[in-house]
């Protein structure tokens, strides 16, 4: 049976999310755990980490996968002016960029960055986003590894012992990990991003090895640098983020909120965006609304009641702007594209077409 925080509008079907007995989910348990961190003993541990790996002469010391969003330009932006690092940013192109997601990260980078980019075989990057659309219900994904694995490949090229996340989105947004930890073996990730898909499950499809490497980390690095979340060190408030960089690097929100929410500031970079998030509605009953008011109840931006609303009104939106440009680049139909969508429906959330349980009641 499908239950729903009493604190926030998560639901008990999103991975990995526990619940107490209280009927509170482990993100907003987390979230009450931030309230009472003492901040400046987490800052004095920061400042530690950066004196051990600053430069004395300039050249990098840190990297920092960006986009040119709110959060990697919050992470850079502190780490060069707050704490005297050095930065090299470490960007994966999204699969299908959007005009304002160019637009900002060209201006996080007039504002005073080095970024270096990996652009995917365009015709590798497709046939990837095809197959984890059919497979994995979610075109998104190759993106989401290539981004997670491109800064560990960096790293271990220019010999840079440290990388900087943002947020532990284990511990943000409900997963796996239920406290707080400062940092994250690199080995990990391949359990939450690409759903630990092998790289001999792609190659069955006809991906080669050397069309998936550049999507993974690097083999046997000599540097296996340290990666830590600066959301353990300084309190992360994505909403907050977006007013910093709006001042600081030169972002811009969308000039229109994003289909199947209520905002403008987040996940600007890619046109498969809309879909990715739309899937996880298909999939789990959780849209994008459903997952921004749910931070944003956390972060006491908003009530449950103003959430709950918000999910109502915005949750579940066919994310029709790119969708057509979306089955385009991955070389199927409309027709087809929606079989599949369909196809990943969960019994357990739907009957028919008709969600089992919503958090604003019958």
């Amino acid at each position: 049976m499908i239950r729903f925080c009493t604190h926030c509008t998560i639901s008990t079907m999103r991975p990995r999310i526990t619940f107490d007995a209280e009927g509170v989910c482990s993100a907003c348990r987390f979230a009450e755990a931030k309230a009472a961190t003492d901040w400046t003993r987490r800052e004095n541990e920061l400042k530690r980490l950066c004196d051990y790996h600053r430069s004395n002469n300039g050249s990098f010391d840190v990297v920092v996968p960006v986009s040119g969003g709110k959060d990697g330009g919050f992470v850079a932006h502190q780490l060069k002016t707050v704490y005297g690092m050095h930065p090299l940013c470490a960007s994966f192109a999204p699969l299908l960029p959007t005009e304002i997601g160019q637009k900002n990260l060209s201006a996080f980078i007039t504002s005073g960055f080095d970024v270096i980019q990996a652009h995917p075989n365009q015709k590798s990057a497709r046939k990837l986003a095809r197959l984890a659309f059919e497979h994995m219900g979610d075109p998104f994904q190759p993106f989401i590894y290539g981004q997670t694995n491109f800064p560990l490949r960096i790293a271990a090229q220019e010999r840079i012992g440290l990388i900087f996340y943002g947020e532990d989105g284990e511990a943000e947004y409900g997963g796996a990990v239920k406290i707080a930890r400062p940092s994250r073996a690199p080995e990990e990730h391949d359990t939450q991003y690409f759903s630990g898909k092998s790289p001999e499950f792609w190659e069955a499809y006809g991906v080669s090895a050397k069309e998936l490497e550049i999507f993974q980390g690097p083999q046997s690095p000599a540097v296996k640098p340290q990666i830590h979340f600066f959301g353990y060190y300084k309190k992360w408030d994505p909403q907050e983020n977006f007013y910093y960089c709006s001042e600081h690097t030169g972002f811009q929100p969308n000039p229109e909120r994003t289909e199947g929410t209520y905002s403008k500031y987040a996940s600007l970079d890619d046109r498969l965006d809309g879909l990715h998030y739309y899937l996880a509605y298909i999939k789990y009953g959780i849209g994008r609304a459903t997952s921004d008011s749910a931070h944003e109840i956390r972060d006491l931006k908003i009530t449950r009641d103003e959430g709950v609303s918000l999910v109502h009104k915005f949750d579940g939106e066919f994310p029709t702007r790119h969708y057509e440009e979306a089955c385009e680049y991955m070389g199927i139909s409309t027709i087809e594209a929606t079989r599949i969508i369909d196809n990943w429906r969960s019994p357990e959330v739907w009957d028919g077409y008709e969600l089992r349980a919503t958090v604003w009641g019958p």
